[in-house]
C-alpha cells in the first residue's frame, strides 16, 4: 500500500514537473547560477587553512608550490597569505553573490509564470466544466484551489529544486573536498546517511496527509467567506451575525489547529535530525583529535569547518520533503479537477438561423445519482413564435425541463427538437446561440450597464444596438438617469441596482442577442407592481415574433399563451389555453382560484422547481 502510495506522488510530481518545461532555459540558468553558490561553499571552508596556517607565518607564499605560476605569472605565485586570505574572501564572496543572484531570480520567474499557467489553466477549465460538477462542490473550495493550492503546488515545483539543486550540490562538493582532505574520518560520516534517510520518508508520509488535511480546511474558510459576502442581506436582515461569526470561528480554528499539528510534526523531526547528525560531528572530532598525524592545524581547521558547514544542508534537503508532500497534495486536487471530463459535446450541426420550432417527444429525466425521475414522458410542441407556459406546484419538474432545452444537463430517454433536429446533434456554442434566457435570478457582473447587455457573444455591438434592446426593455429611462450613463458600473452582481433594473438589463441582454428561442424562468416573481408593469411591456415586446417557454409566470402573462401545459410530479396533467382550462375545472382552475381567494391576479404562481 505504501508502495503504491510512493509511486502515485511519484506520478503526480512528475506530472507537475511537465508544467516547468516551457521555462528550461531560464530553469537552466538558475540551477547553473545555484552550482556556482553551493560550489562557494567549501572554498569559504578551505580558506580557513591559509588563514590559520598564516597566522604562525603571515609572509609565507600561498601558491609558492605551483611550477606553472612562477612561470607564467610570478606575481601571483608570490602572494603572501597576508593578502592573498582577504583577497580570495572577496573574490568568492563576489562569485557566490552572481551564483545566488542568477538562481532566485531566474527560478523565481520559473514560478511565477508556473502560478500563472496553473491558475489560467484550473481558471479555463472551470468554463468547461459540466453543471453537475458545480452541483457536487462549493465555490470557496473551488476558489481555494485556484488561490492557496497552485501557491502550495509551485513551492513543491520550483523552491523544492531550488533547495535539492542549491543544497544537495553543497553537500556533493562538501564531501568531496572532504574525501580529498582524509577520506578515512569522511567514510565514518557517510555511515549516518541511511538513517537521515528513514528519517526522512517516515515523516514525509505525515507530511502529506497534513497538507491534504489543511487544503480542505482552507476551503472550508473560503467558502464560509464567500457565502458570508454574497449572502450579507439575508445575515443582516435575519441577524445572522453571531451564526456567521461562530461558522466562520469554527472553520478558521480547525485550519489553525491542522497547521499547528503539521508545524509540531516538523518542530519534531528537525531538531531529531539534528541530533543525529551532530552527535556524527561528536564522534567525528573525538576522531579527529585521536588520529591527528601529522596534519597541520590549518588541515585541521579547515576539515571540522568543512564537516560542520554539513549538518545545514542536509537539514534543509530534509525539510524539502514537507514542500514536496505539501505540493504533490495540492497538485492530486488540482489534477482531480483538470481530469473531470468536460461538459459533452458530440454534436456536428451547425445552423446560421432557426425558425424556433420546439418539440418535446416522450422526454424523461432523472439527475446522476438519483432513481426517482424528475420529468416523466413529458410531449408538447411550441410553434415558431408561440407562447408556451408551464405552471405547476414546486418540484413539478419546470425549471429542470428548461435546463434540457440549452444542454445544461443530458437527456437519455426521448428527445428535445429544435427545427427538426435534436439538440444533442447540435453543436454546444451554437445550440446555445440560438436560446435567450432569462431567469429569476439574474447574473450581472461588476462592469459597465453597457458590457453587462452587451456580454460575452454580444460584446462590442454597437452602443445604438445597446441602446435600442435597452429601450424595448424598458430600462432605458433609469440607465440615462444614472451618474454615467451606459458606462456606470453596476457593483458586484448589480448589488447597486433595484430587483426590477437588475431584470430589465436581462431583458435587454435577451433582446439583443435576438435569439428565435426565448425561455422565461420566473423572469418577473417577486417585482413590485410598478416593475412588474416595466417588464411585462418588456416581455411583451420581447415574445413578438419568438417561440416563447414562460415558465410559472404571473397569471396576466400566462392568460395570453398560445398552450399552458399543467405539471404535478414531473408529469403533463392538463394542458390547453387559459379559456379551455377553465372550463375543464380541474387542477389549473383551482390553482386560478386559489391565486384569486389569496389576493387577485398579480399574484405569483408557485415558485419554480
Amino acid at each position: 500500500m505504501a508502495n503504491s502510495n510512493q509511486q502515485s506522488s511519484m506520478k503526480v510530481y512528475l506530472r507537475l514537473l511537465r508544467y516547468v518545461v516551457p521555462y528550461w532555459g531560464l530553469f537552466t540558468v538558475s540551477i547553473f547560477g545555484f552550482l556556482i553558490f553551493a560550489s562557494t561553499q567549501p572554498m569559504l571552508g578551505y580558506i580557513l587553512k591559509y588563514f590559520v596556517d598564516g597566522l604562525s607565518n603571515p609572509d609565507a607564499s600561498l601558491f609558492a608550490g605551483v611550477p606553472w605560476l612562477l612561470e607564467h605569472a610570478p606575481w601571483l605565485a608570490h602572494l603572501k597569505l597576508l593578502q592573498a586570505v582577504p583577497l580570495l574572501i572577496v573574490l568568492i564572496a563576489l562569485w557566490q553573490g552572481v551564483g545566488s543572484f542568477l538562481g532566485n531570480y531566474y527560478l523565481a520567474k520559473v514560478s511565477m509564470g508556473l502560478v500563472q499557467d496553473l491558475r489560467v489553466a484550473l481558471f479555463n477549465n472551470l468554463l468547461t466544466l459540466p453543471n453537475r460538477y458545480f452541483d457536487n462542490h462549493n465555490s470557496g473550495h473551488l476558489i481555494s484551489r485556484i488561490t492557496y493550492n497552485v501557491t502550495m503546488v509551485t513551492g513543491a515545483a520550483t523552491d523544492a529544486i531550488k533547495v535539492v539543486v542549491r543544497e544537495g550540490m553543497t553537500v556533493v562538493f562538501l564531501f568531496a573536498t572532504l574525501l580529498w582532505m582524509n577520506w578515512r574520518l569522511t567514510l565514518v560520516m557517510v555511515a549516518i546517511l541511511p538513517v537521515i534517510g528513514l528519517m526522512v520518508t517516515s515523516t514525509s508520509k505525515k507530511f502529506r496527509k497534513q497538507s491534504k488535511k489543511i487544503q480542505t480546511s482552507m476551503g472550508d474558510v473560503t467558502h464560509v467567506t464567500s457565502e458570508s459576502i454574497q449572502g450579507y442581506r439575508v445575515v443582516r436582515s435575519f441577524g445572522g451575525e453571531d451564526y456567521e461569526k461562530q461558522r466562520f470561528l469554527e472553520a478558521s480554528e480547525e485550519n489553525k489547529n491542522k497547521q499547528l499539528k503539521m508545524v509540531r510534526t516538523g518542530a519534531v523531526y528537525t531538531p531529531s535530525l539534528q541530533l543525529v547528525i551532530y552527535s556524527a560531528m561528536a564522534v567525528l572530532m573525538f576522531l579527529v583529535l585521536l588520529l591527528r598525524g601529522d596534519a597541520s592545524a590549518g588541515d585541521l581547521v579547515a576539515y571540522i569547518t568543512l564537516a560542520g558547514l554539513l549538518p545545514k544542508p542536509i537539514r534543509q534537503l530534509s525539510e524539502v520533503s514537507s514542500t514536496i508532500q505539501k505540493g504533490v497534495a495540492g497538485a492530486e486536487s488540482i489534477f482531480e479537477q483538470l481530469d473531470e471530463a468536460p461538459e459533452v459535446d458530440h454534436g456536428t450541426q451547425e445552423r446560421e438561423r432557426i425558425s424556433g420550432r420546439l418539440e418535446v417527444r416522450d422526454l424523461s429525466f432523472s439527475y446522476p445519482g438519483s432513481e426517482k425521475p424528475v420529468l416523466n414522458n413529458i410531449s408538447f410542441v411550441a410553434e415558431p413564435g408561440q407562447m408556451v407556459a408551464l405552471v405547476g406546484r414546486s418540484g413539478s419538474g419546470k425549471s429542470t425541463l428548461a435546463n434540457l432545452i440549452p444542454r445544461f444537463y443530458h437527456h437519455e430517454q426521448g428527445q428535445i427538437l429544435l427545427d427538426g433536429l435534436d439538440v444533442e446533434d447540435y453543436r454546444l456554442r451554437n445550440l446555445r446561440r440560438h436560446i435567450a434566457l432569462v431567469t429569476q435570478h439574474v447574473t450581472l457582473f461588476n462592469d459597465t450597464v453597457r458590457n453587462n447587455i452587451a456580454y460575452g457573444d454580444l460584446a462590442g455591438a454597437p452602443l445604438e444596438a445597446v441602446q435600442q434592446a435597452a429601450s424595448d426593455a424598458y430600462a432605458a429611462e433609469f440607465i440615462e438617469k444614472m451618474p454615467q450613463g451606459y458606462d456606470t458600473l453596476v457593483g458586484e452582481n448589480g448589488v447597486l441596482l433595484s430587483g426590477g433594473q437588475r431584470q430589465r438589463l436581462a431583458i435587454a441582454r435577451a433582446l439583443l442577442k435576438d435569439a428565435p428561442l426565448l425561455i422565461l424562468d420566473e423572469a418577473t416573481s417577486a417585482l413590485d407592481t410598478e416593475s412588474e408593469r416595466h417588464i411585462q411591456a418588456a416581455l411583451d415586446q420581447v415574445m413578438q415574433g419568438r417561440t416563447t417557454l414562460v415558465i410559472a409566470h404571473r397569471l396576466t402573462t400566462i392568460e395570453k399563451a398560445d398552450l399552458i401545459l399543467v405539471m404535478d410530479q414531473g408529469q403533463i396533467v392538463e394542458r390547453g389555453s387559459h379559456a379551455e382550462l377553465l372550463a375543464q375545472n380541474g387542477y389549473y382552475a383551482r390553482l386560478h382560484a386559489k391565486q384569486f381567494e389569496e389576493g387577485g391576479e398579480s399574484i405569483v404562481v408557485e415558485q419554480n422547481a
